[in-house]
């Protein structure tokens, strides 16, 4: 899954990190998509809109925390836009091929506004997140990648499989399997890492109803939680929505 340009910048420095070699595909890839949908469904996927809440806890002000409203779209091959807002504030990310860029509005007044682009790591980044999303595990071979069983670790009593998928040499996504099931149980690492929670279903599709959100800096945790109040698969999205937006005088 996956997710705003700050919380995408957040959550790349969550999942990046160096291992191994080539392999071919674990055994507990299939079971790990069975337990989501049928092949032919998983395979059939285009897109997928995503409509909730995003909640940030402040460390400082645990008691309250900020809520903002999420939406995010993902459209093969590579086209992503996240759109976060809140009463002061609108914040738009988005991918579209090889190019990314932000924009901040003003939420009281539209036509003060800040956008920028994005860097080449950035958008190196966001191009891995699109494919995590909507690919299912599988076929990371084709946008140049590849696969890595390490094993099996124990992640809350639980026996995984810990399955890397390498995007790069330094672009890697650590995922925990449990064996017996499939289900996915964790993803990063204990410093950086997130983890699905409850269940929704979308186009034949079960998809967590919401994600948590872990980074520890400095002996503090922060905690970001996204719900899913909607989701929808396979709408067909404009090239406008994902495109840099054209230049306009403020």
């Amino acid at each position: 899954m996956i997710f705003p340009v700050r919380l995408v910048t957040w959550l790349a420095l969550a999942f990046a990190t160096i291992v191994g070699l080539h392999a071919e595909e674990p055994s507990i890839i299939a079971r790990a998509r069975a337990r989501l949908a049928s092949e032919a469904i998983l395979d059939g996927v285009t897109s997928i809109h995503y409509v909730g809440t995003l909640v940030t806890e402040d460390p400082a002000n645990s008691a309250t925390p900020l809520r903002q409203a999420i939406e995010i779209y993902l459209q093969k091959p590579a086209q992503q836009r996240i759109v976060i807002t809140s009463d002061d504030t609108i914040e738009i990310s988005a991918l579209d091929g090889y190019d990314a860029w932000r924009r901040t509005i003003d939420a009281r007044n539209p036509d003060r506004w800040q956008q920028s682009q994005m860097g080449s790591e950035q958008v190196k980044q966001l191009r891995a997140d699109v494919w995590e999303n909507l690919s299912f595990y599988r076929g990371i071979e084709r946008v140049g990648g590849w696969v890595k069983d390490e094993g099996v670790a124990v992640i809350d009593g639980i026996s995984c499989r810990k399955v890397a998928f390498h995007h790069d040499d330094d672009l890697v996504y650590l995922r925990y399997f449990d064996q017996a099931s499939g289900r996915l149980v964790y993803t990063g690492t204990e410093m950086n890492n997130f983890r699905e929670d409850g269940e929704i279903h979308a186009g034949g599709i079960r998809f967590p109803k919401s994600i948590v959100i872990s980074q520890t800096a400095e002996g503090h945790t922060s905690k970001r939680t996204i719900t899913f109040d909607q989701i929808t698969v396979n709408e067909r999205f404009p090239a406008s929505l994902f495109a840099v937006p054209l230049p306009t005088v403020k």
